[in-house]
């Protein structure tokens, strides 16, 4: 895996081959695990980037009285 801050496709894109080498099945026990390891530090990751994009996705309406409220549109999905 390239060192440094992958972007949330970046991750996904890398988990998903990481996936598909695994199910292929051609690795030995060792290289099966570093790849294991290395989804798992992904998942966290992509897990991670969602958990913000979530935070985020949250719409203000205002009120007719001027008031802020926060309507959570994540129940929306």
């Amino acid at each position: 895996m390239a060192k440094g801050k992958l972007s949330f496709e970046e991750a996904l894109a890398r988990l998903e081959k990481i996936v598909a080498e695994l199910e292929k099945g051609d690795f030995t026990l060792e290289e099966s695990l570093k790849k294991f390891e290395e989804g798992l530090v992904l998942g966290k990751e992509c897990r991670e980037f969602l958990d913000k994009a979530e935070g985020r996705i949250r719409e203000l309406v205002e009120e007719k009285e001027g008031q802020i409220t926060e309507k959570d549109v994540t129940d929306e999905f």
